[in-house]
């Protein structure tokens, strides 16, 4: 028995309805996931020393790290790597510059080489993360931690070597603010290693 005219119409009624109110729904629900998120890297990154470094390049990342301590703490670690690549690559066309003095051109060169040290040991840190070794979690954090300290000694080592007056302002400055920033990111993701190893060791 086929339904009348108006109990088509009503079904058709019923579902429009229910369509709109799972389209508003949706639509409200994911400003609100997305806002969830981003209060999450911003609570998170408290335990940092560079807070507002660590919100202003995590917070673009929100959607993928939603609530995960270890995707927080991987992503920060994916960002150092990253910025520490490009000043890798900045610092060694620096060092080839003309008109460095015999103290300049060295720390560069020295500074090149403790760059690229920090860079695998970022990438194994991240290779590290990456495996899913609850057997083991303890040495695998432990692990991670040393490798993003080293990282982070040959970050700092690169900008003491500049630390002396003798050295070109512009040179001096330009590769203490690029080191600088790559030693907060590197700071701010061993932080939060620090912070994933704490809550998530097995007890």
């Amino acid at each position: 028995m086929k339904g009348s005219p108006f109990s088509h119409a009503l079904t058709l009624l019923i579902f429009i309805q229910f369509a709109t109110y799972m389209n508003t729904y949706c639509s409200a629900a994911r400003p609100v996931q997305s806002e969830t998120n981003t209060q999450f890297i911003k609570t998170s990154c408290r335990v940092t020393t560079y807070p507002d470094l660590c919100i202003t390049t995590l917070s673009g990342y929100a959607t993928k790290i939603q609530a995960s301590p270890k995707l927080l703490a991987s992503t920060a670690l994916s960002v150092a790597l990253k910025t520490a690549l490009v000043t890798s690559t900045t610092m060694n066309k620096l060092s080839k510059s003309q008109g460095l003095n015999p103290r300049e051109a060295a720390a560069l060169y020295d500074c090149v080489d403790q760059l690229r040290d920090a860079v695998d040991e970022l990438q194994n840190s991240i290779s590290e993360m990456g495996r899913n070794e609850r057997s083991n979690f303890a040495l695998q954090m432990n692990n991670v931690q040393t490798w993003v300290s080293a990282a982070l000694t040959n970050e700092d080592t690169c900008m003491d070597g500049f630390s002396r007056k003798s050295m070109n302002g512009n040179v001096k400055a330009t590769v203490r603010r690029q080191i600088s920033n790559v030693a907060h990111l590197t700071s701010n993701g061993l932080a939060l290693v620090n912070s994933y190893a704490s809550i998530t060791s097995p007890k």
